[in-house]
């Protein structure tokens, strides 16, 4: 659903790439996650995949299809939910939902748009108040009912995470595992470790622009994984 081929970067020409060779696939119902940190490719390679950013060389797949030669048509498969998923504060959760999945084309019966909220986990209570009343993680689940309504094949993620508390945090971990149980390919980006093992089916590490380690999170106890984060951010280049 998902690939990376030979996916490189650079912001500046003949400078370090942000993004070196990148090779990488998610199939649909995998969660990838992403570990690494700041600036080691983890945003760069999320951006690549959803046409913000046009590669220096190599390839972003989504669905088979070359993204910098297929923008609109390989995004049609792709719901994105950022660090701070952006909705419009004076309309509800129900109203965001309806404009955002009217953008790509769908349009679903006010009943059918409430189902898929609270599917996403949002009480039925939130569902007519408005989005600046929301917490950060109830923000979340309307991002994740967008992309239900779009009936996205893949979703990528950057550090969604981020900033909840340990109950939402568990809340979300429980709608990726839906998600991925659906058939969704899902890419993320993450400095939550536990997490990471909690829900990914692969775990690759980032440094400095390359993909260092790729594993099975179900081979590693926590602290084993952990040990090889830390090993591998601290040996030398």
């Amino acid at each position: 659903m998902l690939q990376a081929i030979n996916l490189t970067k650079r912001y500046i020409p003949g400078a370090i790439p942000a993004l070196d060779n990148l090779n990488l696939t998610v199939s649909p119902g995998e969660i990838f996650c992403l570990l690494g940190q700041n600036g080691a490719g983890k945003t760069t390679t999320i951006n690549l995949f959803l046409g913000f950013l046009k590669p220096t060389a190599g390839q972003a797949l989504v669905s088979g299809l070359d993204v910098a030669s297929h923008p609109l048509e390989s995004k049609k498969s792709l719901a994105y939910l950022p660090e701070t998923v952006m909705l419009y504060p004076n309309l509800t959760g129900l109203e965001n939902l309806k404009f955002f999945a009217s953008l790509a084309g769908f349009r679903h019966p006010p009943d059918a748009l409430q189902d898929l909220l609270s599917q996403a986990g949002l009480q039925v209570d939130a569902h007519h108040r408005r989005v600046g009343q929301y917490s950060k993680g109830m923000r979340q689940k309307v991002g994740i009912a967008i992309a239900l309504a779009k009936q996205a094949k893949a979703l990528l993620l950057d550090e969604p995470t981020s900033g909840l508390d340990p109950k939402a945090s568990n809340e979300f971990s429980d709608l990726l595992l839906r998600l991925s149980d659906r058939g969704t390919a899902i890419l993320m980006a993450t400095h939550d470790i536990f997490r990471a093992r909690e829900v990914g089916t692969q775990i690759g590490i980032m440094r400095a622009g390359r993909l260092v380690e790729t594993m099975s999170p179900q081979a590693l106890t926590a602290s084993e994984l952990e040990a090889v984060y830390l090993q591998t951010m601290n040996s030398p280049h």
